[in-house]
């Protein structure tokens, strides 16, 4: 699929978090072929060969973000950006009964606070900017309660309400913060939990019925970091093929 081209992201900087793979690889390539200037940050050593087959406009930062101070120091050295993909996530089963208290600190470090940590270092040179366009990743998994992921919703529900949150709070500085809601998305990750029965249960259940793919979502986040959205702020925006 082609996506529309927005001349005022050419020559933006944009950072993605987990731009290596799946969805985040899918929003890596979609700002690429608009020109703009990538830094994408990720814990996995073959995300460089995705950044040299994309062109020197596009930049790996090898960052572990449940880090704090590793993730400060690379977006320290990537400097003032225009936009921010809050994308890294991990959505790893598991039952109630075997969270510990160390295990949700690990859960929400992966999950959650890297969001609001990468907008605290990134959001001063916004507002001496007058702009920028911030947009976190949800998820659909915590409206429809799916099993098996108590901790990864936990944190993906908290992630709408830290939106809302930042919005309000940078608003006044000419900063948006918007969050992207993906349903069932096809990546060689997701592909290891569903059959082909359970691929044709996700179609038949959403209003379209096509499977999702990363650049649907990356389409929606183009669309949120260019001044087309310049009047959208505070809100989620839902790319599930009306799943929910």
């Amino acid at each position: 699929m082609t996506a529309p081209i927005y001349p005022d992201l050419k020559g933006r900087r944009v950072v993605v978090t987990g731009g290596g793979s799946g969805i985040g690889e899918g929003i890596v390539r979609a700002f690429a072929e608009q020109g703009a200037e990538v830094h994408f940050l990720d814990i996995i050593d073959e995300a460089a060969s995705l950044a040299e087959s994309l062109g020197a406009h596009v930049h790996f930062h090898r960052c572990d973000l449940t880090d704090p101070h590793a993730l400060d120091q690379v977006l320290l050295e990537i400097g003032t950006v225009d936009v921010l993909v809050n994308n890294a996530a991990n959505d790893d089963r598991h039952r109630l009964e075997e969270v510990t208290p160390e295990y949700w600190d690990d859960r929400m470090a992966v999950n959650l606070r890297h969001q609001a940590l990468a907008v605290r270092a990134l959001a001063a040179g916004m507002r001496a900017q007058g702009r920028g366009s911030i947009i976190n990743m949800g998820s659909i998994s915590w409206h429809l309660g799916q099993p098996g992921m108590v901790l990864y919703e936990t944190a993906k529900a908290a992630i709408e309400g830290l939106t809302r949150a930042l919005a309000s709070e940078l608003g006044s500085d000419g900063i948006r913060v918007n969050c992207v809601i993906p349903g069932n998305i096809k990546t060689p990750r997701q592909s290891r939990w569903y059959t082909p029965e359970d691929e044709a249960q996700i179609v038949a259940e959403q209003k379209l019925k096509v499977r999702l793919h990363p650049h649907h979502v990356a389409n929606m986040v183009l669309f949120l970091a260019s001044d087309a959205a310049g009047g959208c702020t505070a809100h989620n925006y839902w790319v599930d093929g009306g799943w929910l």
